[in-house]
């Protein structure tokens, strides 16, 4: 939900109608200013509130989500966001190309999932597993990694856990593009299927009637 464009349609909306409501109030029912005043602000934050809550609901049936499991959504949202914000600082502190490209392509796969729920919230429960254990593993790992690489001495037991690690994450990668096939698996499931008829539609015989063209070829 495109929640600064709500709020430009809410300001839009509230603002004219409190100007109105004072007007009205001061000049037509002759009231105070300073009651006129408190009238309009308080008509214009229930016109405010009220576009929100019609807003929200018409955003919920769309996405087929109650309330309740949309703040759960917005909740573990925020959540991921942070963590993704800790996998960001640790790619600028790694210094292996190796381990840099590495880390480049996670945080696209990450990212790209995120946005995906961020736009469609009701693809969440599609990606419960990354948001619940994938993407934690791989920020744990990634910062052990940074914090590993970091150390000005390096004996085989430490560079055997870097490689380790980078191999670790190595797999959690295919993990993630599994996730995000998840998260798209209707998309290409629907896809497949207009292919299908696409390509049916093109192996379907001609219709057996000659066109004027043909049937004088014919005679």
């Amino acid at each position: 939900m495109n929640s600064f464009f709500s709020f430009i349609t809410r300001t839009l909306v509230a603002v004219p109608a409190t100007v109105l409501i004072w007007l009205i109030s001061f000049l037509g029912f002759k009231q105070t200013f300073m009651l006129s005043s408190v009238t309009a602000i308080l008509g214009g934050a229930i016109l405010y509130f009220a576009v929100k809550w019609i807003s929200i609901s018409k955003y919920l049936k769309k996405q087929q989500l109650s309330r309740k499991e949309f703040a759960y959504i917005v909740k573990n949202l925020k959540e991921a966001k942070k963590k993704i914000g800790r996998m960001q600082r640790v790619f600028f502190h790694v210094r292996n190309i190796g381990a840099f490209k590495q880390m480049l392509d996670l945080i696209r796969l990450v990212k790209r999932i995120y946005a995906i729920i961020r736009k469609e919230p009701r693809r969440f429960y599609q990606a419960e597993k990354f948001f619940f254990y994938h993407l934690d593993s791989i920020v744990e790992l990634s910062e052990k990694y940074a914090f590993l690489a970091a150390q000005p001495v390096k004996n085989n037991e430490l560079l055997f856990s870097l490689k380790d690690t980078r191999n670790t994450l190595k797999e959690l990668k295919s993990t993630i593009e599994n996730d995000l096939y998840d998260v798209l698996s209707k998309d290409i499931d629907h896809l497949e299927f207009e292919l299908n008829v696409a390509k049916h539609t093109l192996q379907t015989p001609k219709d057996p009637l000659l066109d004027d063209d043909e049937r004088r070829s014919a005679k």
